[in-house]
């Protein structure tokens, strides 16, 4: 009797948790590289994106989640859920020789991949790494069951030359060309991204596991290009110039309840030329560079209605939570020029940039662009689907406006995935997980609590305390304060009216920066590699120049 009653409580115990382990969802998260936050239908954007407007009426939308502004920093941040420096990448991938900026994900952190692992589910990434391969850092050894990568980024298509072309792949840890057979070529990098993706899933479901996929697009990142029959779609269609289109993303964004309708739109810096002030054939130049870009997120948002396509016809789609992301703000880099190089622009031979005029619009209605601690730079769209766990929300009041950060993506996946998060992990001490789990904010039950969140890159900082941020431009900038419930476009300078909140939102950033691997700062800044010449017509006053 005992025994029956020993063998029918195990087999209810294992009934349990296979039951459990069902209704945990499947993660994916999206990430793409250099995209600007209202370049989307649903934050604002004439480029249209109807799969990704179908995520978010089907789901929710996020109005202030935050990145680090620039890409490895991001990533690292995101897959660990530190702040980047706690990480080792408080700026690139060189190894500056402090803890901060070791340039490589360090031994201190866990990936997602390697806590959700333990927890039982079947990982996989597929697109750009960047966390410090060139140290020997790698997927594979970094929680992945199954990876298809580049080391960086900037690669778009097989067949690629100029300073990107000729770039190995990593299938699963092995070292492979652009051209091997097994990836079909030729290919563009948004399908086959996703395609490898879709390959994954399939063996993550014969497992009968659950599974976590981390889908990093290297579009729209330079050099810009894309298949000539999508580039077509959208030639002419930005002849309007950035001066219309940027007061029509901020009329829609009012529209859409994205933004409130008093803060005021940031006007055109002096150095960007007014779109009527060119000549015929230069706003010829500038509709092209954008066209190919506008190009690059039809390619992303038509690889996304097939992730989902996929997800639906394997029965995934309704336990599946999908994040969808950028890493920074648009890419301000080439200044005002641009570039736009090649017999045929925007080919797998060209090298377009398309410079500080359109991350003017990509940023809308936002300061400043990647590198920067101001809106520009750190705010990402956020958009969260998923069927069997959010009720979707729509309308101008539907936003969860609350300020989240990509410390909160590991939180949320260790809460929903039922892990663990080590204080340990292969027997060396963790730095503590920075984030909190999204589920409240998710399922509109529970507390989300208020937190201060941070920011450094190159010297540039923030920190935002509830409505307060406090930001600097660069490491001997002033520190700018402003109210960001009034004023999130940062136009009106608080500073010199709240002096002392000033000095002590500044002194707990220097204590936080202190503590958090920023200080001690790297004796001298590594220099990376710039192909070439000084970018031509780069303005004094505009964007930092160096290139990821």
């Amino acid at each position: 009797m005992k025994l029956t009653l020993i063998v029918a409580f195990s087999v209810a115990t294992l009934a349990s948790a296979f039951a459990s382990a069902a209704e945990r969802p499947n993660i994916i998260v999206i990430m793409v590289d250099d995209m600007g936050v209202s370049d989307i239908g649903p934050y604002g954007s004439e480029i249209p994106t109807p799969h990704l407007d179908a995520l978010a009426d089907n789901g929710v939308r996020f109005s202030q989640f935050y990145n680090t502004g620039r890409c490895c920093p991001t990533r690292a941040s995101l897959l660990t859920g530190l702040y980047s420096h706690q990480a080792g990448i408080g700026w690139m991938t060189a190894d500056q020789g402090v803890p901060g900026y070791q340039g490589r994900l360090n031994d201190q952190c866990v990936t997602i991949a390697e806590v959700l692992r333990e927890a039982g589910y079947f990982t996989a990434m597929t697109g750009k790494w960047h966390v410090g391969a060139n140290h020997g850092v790698h997927p594979w050894g970094r929680g992945f069951d199954r990876s298809l990568n580049l080391a960086a980024g900037g690669v778009h298509f097989s067949n690629q030359t100029g300073s990107k072309g000729g770039a190995n792949l990593f299938l699963n840890g092995e070292t492979i060309s652009a051209e091997d057979p097994r990836l079909n070529p030729p290919w563009y990098g948004s399908d086959l991204w996703t395609e490898q993706g879709i390959k994954f899933i399939d063996e993550a479901i014969e497992a009968e596991k659950p599974f976590f996929w981390y889908l990093a697009y290297v579009a729209p990142h330079f050099p810009c290009m894309a298949p000539e029959e999508t580039i077509a779609k959208y030639r002419g269609k930005f002849m309007a110039g950035w001066d219309k289109l940027r007061e029509q993303r901020y009329a829609k964004q009012i529209e859409l309840g994205f933004i409130d309708k008093n803060w005021k739109l940031e006007p055109r810096p002096e150095q960007i030329p007014a779109w009527d002030s060119l000549s015929a054939d230069e706003q010829k130049r500038y509709d092209d560079m954008m066209a190919i870009y506008a190009a690059m997120i039809d390619e992303v948002d038509k690889n996304i209605g097939k992730l989902v396509d996929s997800l639906r016809q394997r029965q995934q789609l309704d336990n599946t939570l999908i994040l969808f992301l950028s890493d920074n703000g648009g890419n301000a880099e080439a200044g005002i020029s641009g570039k736009y190089n090649g017999e045929n622009p925007g080919d797998p031979h060209s090298d377009v940039f398309i410079g500080r005029c359109w991350a003017h619009l990509n940023n809308t209605p936002f300061r400043k662009y990647k590198h920067y601690n101001h809106e520009g730079g750190t705010s990402s769209p956020l958009i969260a689907h998923w069927p069997a766990g959010i009720e979707p929300r729509n309308g101008p009041d539907a936003w969860i406006s609350t300020p989240t950060h990509l410390i909160d993506i590991m939180a949320t996946c260790v809460d929903l995935g039922d892990a663990t998060y080590p204080a340990k992990f292969n027997g060396k001490p963790i730095t503590p997980m920075q984030g909190q789990s999204l589920k409240p904010l998710l399922s509109e039950s529970g507390e989300f609590a208020d937190r201060p969140l941070y920011w450094e890159h190159e010297g540039n900082a923030a920190i935002r305390v509830g409505n307060r941020k406090l930001v600097r431009q660069g490491l001997r900038g002033d520190w700018e304060l402003f109210d960001m419930a009034a004023d999130r476009t940062e136009q009106n300078n608080l500073k010199s009216q709240n002096p002392e909140l000033a000095d002590a939102l500044a002194k707990q950033w220097r204590d936080w920066a202190a503590t958090h691997d920023v200080l001690p700062r790297p004796a001298g800044k590594a220099k990376p590699k710039i192909q070439g010449k000084k970018r031509p017509n780069q303005s004094k006053n505009s964007q930092n120049t160096l290139a990821k």
